[in-house]
């Protein structure tokens, strides 16, 4: 039987809340079910402001736009992450400076930010890599510093949080000026295709609204706040349907068990690989960084051995898959950048392997995709 490496989250009342949506005849964006996902993620992760999204890319999008980034303003992020990380910064004619990842975690490596800062420095966009945290002390305390703003892409950190040096538990995207999320099918909370902006700073709460509904202030219009809407602003069609809305309100309302069941898979392959150490290199957890079951992967020793791993995990009708290739070296970006080595991204990009993960999946299943595993690296 396939152990398939992804498989969408589904809660059971999915269908009845969209069918609650169709009654209530307002399927198009920003309605009951919009309303109910921002206010519970508001509360819950103390959040300042939410707005939906369609994708986190447009979440990512729309933080470019709120930090008004104009062309030849430098943003500065790791190589090793999606291209909407980039792409949302590129599109406002940005130029990206690349940092490398840690070498015990794929994230950005905070120490190495500050000799990238200069007078073109406008933003951080630190990544929470697998749902850790980055050290956010210390990136805002860079912010700060040098007058910079940061967009937190929390894509994979949905239920994630960072204990800085307070000792207070903070959830990872309420931190920065703005912290991006991803919906997708791929997620821990998931609408096929969906996202969200959080807004931290109340001097972008206005203009996020506008930038959000096409450039206008159609919200503060159905609010009561003005007697008409016009344009008033750059922006675009943001805003996901309320058939979108109310599927991630099932997921949302089942996020206590969704990640009880995520993290109990985490530990049990954490804990059933341990006897491997000699061979892969296991995830590891800053002491400041919560763990959020996104994904769990394996660190191979080569290309070569993550190449032949995936060919008789196959075999064995067990999908697993690489992640990211390094940005600084993809067709687009490997002219712009500025030659700097990126050693720790391209051991990331060329030997991290991800494993199947997702709320179904079995122990059973998971003790077989650790057995052949074991098998493989032992002979």
């Amino acid at each position: 039987m396939n152990i398939f490496f992804n498989k969408p989250t589904i809660m059971g009342p999915e269908v009845k809340y969209i069918y609650n949506a169709v009654e209530k005849a307002k399927i198009s964006g920003n309605g009951e079910y919009t309303k109910i996902c921002q206010k519970y993620i508001q509360e819950r992760y103390r959040v300042k402001k939410c707005l939906l999204t369609t994708s986190c890319t447009d979440a990512l999008e729309m933080a470019a736009l709120l930090c008004n980034i104009q062309s030849g303003d430098e943003v500065i992020m790791p190589s090793f992450t999606f291209v909407s990380s980039a792409n949302a910064f590129v599109l406002r004619g940005a130029k990206i400076v690349f940092c490398d990842s840690r070498s015990d975690h794929p994230g950005m490596d905070e120490d190495l930010i500050e000799d990238l800062i200069n007078s073109k420095t406008k933003v951080i966009v630190p990544v929470h890599y697998a749902g850790v945290a980055c050290d956010m002390d210390k990136i805002m305390n860079l912010a700060e510093r040098y007058n910079l703003l940061v967009v937190e892409d929390a894509a994979q950190a949905i239920d994630s949080f960072y204990k800085g040096a307070d000792g207070i538990k903070k959830a990872l995207g309420s931190i920065g000026h703005f912290g991006c999320f991803s919906f997708h099918e791929t997620k821990n909370v998931q609408c096929g295709e969906g996202g969200m902006l959080c807004i931290n700073d109340e001097s972008f709460f206005n203009r996020s609204e506008i930038i959000w509904e096409k450039g206008t202030n159609r919200t503060a219009f159905w609010r009561g706040d003005v007697d008409k809407y016009g344009w008033l602003d750059i922006g675009s069609s943001f805003l996901p349907s309320e058939i979108t809305a109310a599927f991630l309100w099932a997921q949302l309302e089942a996020i206590d068990d969704i990640q009880r069941k995520r993290r109990a898979i985490w530990e049990n392959y954490y804990e059933g690989l341990q006897s491997l150490r000699d061979k892969i290199t296991l995830p590891k957890l800053p002491d400041y960084a919560e763990n959020n079951g996104h994904l769990f992967y394996l660190i191979c020793e080569n290309k070569e051995q993550r190449k032949e791993l995936i060919k008789y995990l196959k075999c064995q009708e067990i999908s697993t898959v690489f992640h990211y290739q390094s940005l600084h070296s993809s067709s687009y970006y490997k002219g712009k950048h500025d030659g700097r080595s990126l050693p720790n991204s391209e051991l990331y990009s060329g030997c991290l392997l991800r494993l199947p993960f997702y709320y179904d999946l079995s122990v059973e299943d998971q003790l077989r995709v650790m057995t052949e595993i074991k098998e493989f690296l032992n002979n």
